[in-house]
């Protein structure tokens, strides 16, 4: 067994990766456990799942003041049922914020061992961009209750972080001479930033479908004069009946997408007055430059779909599903199989 007092501060950087990489890989399964036990569990009438801290109010139904079934002891069963059902989404949340103190402590070893940014290969830039996807996940979650989104956000961040660790991994080494600037510290950390916002927005737009289907299923028929009077027993459900309606997280992805998508905007000018400071030309076509741009475009295109009318729905939501894949293709398959300017992975 090797002496500890021989580990140097990347080694221990590493290792606090592994552990919270391993800490996550919990964290997960406690959200898919949740998710599972609320497939399990039953419903009564009435009750109607809430977006903790939205101000759209319930995610389903008639507002209280017509309802009414949504009354205060209504609210209060609803509240309790909650209260014993979620039990490993709390879990899910706790192991996932140890996991995010592990993976903070891993990240600025690395930097303090590196003497730099700790974003300058591509080992470095997945380990800063899922750091951001967990911190913005757990930012968000005291206003918006986006637990049901943790299976997907952490084990996202599983693969993500574990397949850097093992196949992106490279030894500290000095910067390259066109990465000594200021802009190395703004350009990547706001784009990594802009990453975790599309992460949560892609893991809304996907529930949304998932959540759509569901409803175009349970909707009734044209020749129902009225919707048919619910069980007054208790029914076996599904996860979904938990969730917000497809209209709820189609407007939240929304939110994050445009917040992202002003934070990719910076990314994309402040990239090219880099370029203009390194290479001499705002423009020069690099693959990595018209990636950049492509995903741009797309989340521009998923902008102006959400804001007509006709596209709104499940057309939009695809399109913030394929913007987010287009970044993962952008940060994986260019830096790794095309080559340029912005060569920067650190793999030989």
């Amino acid at each position: 067994m090797a002496d500890p007092t021989t580990l140097t501060l990347d080694d221990i950087s590493l290792l606090l990766v592994w552990t919270a990489i391993a800490i996550y890989a919990l964290g997960f399964l406690a959200y898919a456990t949740d998710l599972s036990r609320r497939s399990s569990s039953t419903v009564t009438p009435h009750q109607t799942p809430v977006l903790a801290g939205s101000r759209t109010g319930p995610a389903t139904g008639p507002s209280p003041e017509d309802d009414p079934h949504s009354t205060a002891a209504a609210r209060g069963r609803l509240a309790s049922d909650k209260a014993s059902r979620y039990v490993w989404a709390r879990i899910g949340t706790t192991l996932t914020t140890l996991g995010f103190v592990l993976h903070l402590g891993g990240t600025l070893a690395r930097g303090v061992a590196a003497d730099r940014v700790p974003w300058a290969n591509m080992y470095e830039f997945a380990l800063t961009g899922t750091l951001l996807i967990v911190a913005v996940y757990l930012t968000v979650l005291r206003r918006y209750d986006l637990r049901f989104l943790g299976a997907f956000l952490i084990g996202m961040v599983v693969l993500l972080l574990g397949g850097a660790a093992l196949s992106f991994y490279v030894e500290v080494t000095p910067l390259m001479d066109p990465l000594k600037s200021v802009w190395l510290v703004i350009h990547v950390f706001v784009a990594s930033l802009a990453t975790a916002l599309f992460a949560i927005a892609c893991g809304l737009s996907v529930t949304q479908l998932l959540q759509s289907r569901r409803e175009r299923h349970t909707a009734p028929t044209r020749r129902q004069i009225a919707p048919p009077e619910p069980p007054v027993t208790a029914r076996k459900r599904s996860y979904l009946d938990t969730l917000p309606p497809a209209d709820t997280l189609e407007a939240l992805a929304y939110r994050f997408a445009i917040v992202g998508f002003v934070a990719w905007t910076f990314t994309l000018i402040a990239g090219a007055i880099w370029a203009n400071d390194s290479w001499g030309r705002y423009w020069g076509f690099d693959t990595k430059e018209v990636w950049t741009f492509v995903i741009w475009v797309l989340y521009a295109g998923y902008i102006h779909a959400r804001a007509t009318k006709g596209w709104r729905g499940v057309r939009s939501a695809w399109l913030s599903i394929v913007g987010f894949a287009a970044v993962l293709f952008n940060f994986t398959v260019v830096n790794m199989f095309f080559k340029g300017l912005h060569s920067y992975s650190g793999l030989s």
